[in-house]
C-alpha cells in the first residue's frame, strides 16, 4: 500500500498551533555558525548511476532543465583534479529572522505527520542576493523565501523495498528546522553544494520560493531552544519515512567519529541505534555526511 502522500502548495500557510516544537529567535542562537569543513572534498559532478552505488545518486532523471544557480565557477572548485574547498566559498549576507515559522511532526497511527510553512526556525541569509555582495559575483539567485504549505503523509513504520527507489529533483525530505530538504544536484546536475552560493546555514530558495538545503547545515546542529540534538535523534524525516541523522556518532565535539561514504551503504544509510517515538531502537536510518551525495543516494523504504 502506498502511504507517503505529499502536498506542497506555494501560499500563505495561516494559523498554526504548535506543541510540539518551540521557536526561540534569540540573536545568541542565530550567529553565524563556523564552517566545520576545513579540507578539499572530492566534486559530485557526474557522480549519477541508473542503479544503487555508494557515493553516487540514483537519479530518476539524466536529463536535467539548466537554468538558474551558479552562473561562474568559483575559484575553489578544482574541476580538473574534481575537489572542492568549502571555507573558501562565500556565503549569501545578512541575517533576516522568521518568527511565523511553524512546524509539527505528529505520529498518528502508522503515518507520521509533518505539517509545516517552510520558513526556517534559524535565521537566514537576505535573498534575493544582493548586487553589491561577493556572492552575487558567483551566483545571482534572484528569488525570495516564501512560506508554503506543506503536508506530508510518511510511514511511521517503513519497510525496506525489493528493489532501492530513485530520487528526484526537488523535495527529498524535510529537516526539523522546518527547512526542505533537496537532493545533491543543481539544475545543470552539478554538485550544487560546491557549484550554488548558499547562506551560513547552508540554505537558499528555489524559484517558487522554497528555502531548502543540498547538504548537512550547521544550523541543524541544535533545535530552535538551542538544545544540541544527540548523535542518534533524527534531524529530519525523508520522504520514505525514514529519520535522517547528522554527520557525527557520538556527537560533534564529544569525541564522535565523522561519518563518511565509506560507513553507509548505497543508499546512504545503516543500521543502527535511533531515538524514535519515545524510545531508542535499531533501524534502518540516512545520515547527513560532509561529503557528496550529503543526504540520500537512493530511497531505501517502500513509497
Amino acid at each position: 500500500m502506498k502511504v507517503f502522500r505529499l502536498s506542497l502548495i506555494s501560499v500563505a500557510f495561516g494559523a498554526l498551533a504548535s506543541t510540539h516544537l518551540s521557536f526561540a529567535h534569540d540573536a545568541a542562537l542565530h550567529a553565524k555558525p563556523a564552517n566545520p569543513v576545513a579540507q578539499r572534498l572530492p566534486l559530485g559532478d557526474g557522480k549519477i548511476s541508473t542503479t544503487p552505488r555508494q557515493g553516487y545518486v540514483m537519479a530518476c532523471s539524466s536529463r536535467f532543465p539548466g537554468g538558474g544557480g551558479a552562473h561562474r565557477v568559483g575559484e575553489w572548485i578544482d574541476k580538473t583534479g574534481a575537489t572542492w574547498e568549502p571555507s573558501a566559498k562565500p556565503q549569501v549576507e545578512g541575517s533576516v529572522n522568521w518568527p511565523n515559522a511553524a512546524i509539527t511532526i505528529t505520529r498518528e497511527g502508522n503515518e507520521r505527520i509533518v505539517r509545516a510553512n517552510n520558513l526556517p526556525t534559524h535565521a537566514s541569509g537576505q535573498f534575493p542576493v544582493r548586487p553589491e555582495s561577493k556572492a552575487y559575483q558567483y551566483d545571482r539567485n534572484p528569488n525570495s523565501i516564501r512560506e508554503q504549505t506543506v503536508l506530508l503523509r510518511l510511514s511511521a513504520e517503513p519497510q525496506a523495498a525489493a528493489q532501492p527507489g530513485c530520487v528526484p529533483l526537488g523535495m527529498i525530505g524535510f529537516a526539523l528546522s522546518g527547512v526542505a530538504i533537496f537532493n545533491a544536484f543543481d539544475l545543470a546536475g552539478r554538485d550544487a553544494p560546491a557549484y550554488e552560493i548558499q547562506d551560513a546555514c547552508n540554505g537558499h530558495p528555489e524559484r517558487t520560493g522554497q528555502y531548502h538545503y543540498h547538504d548537512w547545515s550547521p544550523c541543524l546542529a541544535k533545535d530552535a531552544s538551542g538544545r544540541a540534538y544527540a548523535h542518534d535523534e533524527p534531524v529530519g524525516w525523508m520522504l520514505d519515512g525514514y529519520p535522517i541523522l547528522g554527520p557525527f556518532s557520538g556527537g560533534e565535539g564529544e569525541g564522535g567519529k565523522r561519518i563518511t561514504n565509506a560507513d553507509l551503504d548505497e543508499c546512504h544509510g545503516t543500521v543502527g541505534n535511533v531515538r524514535i517515538d519515545g524510545e531508542v531502537k535499531q533501524m534502518y536510518h540516512y545520515r547527513f555526511t560532509l561529503e557528496y551525495p550529503y543526504t540520500i543516494g537512493c530511497f531505501k523504504a517502500k513509497r
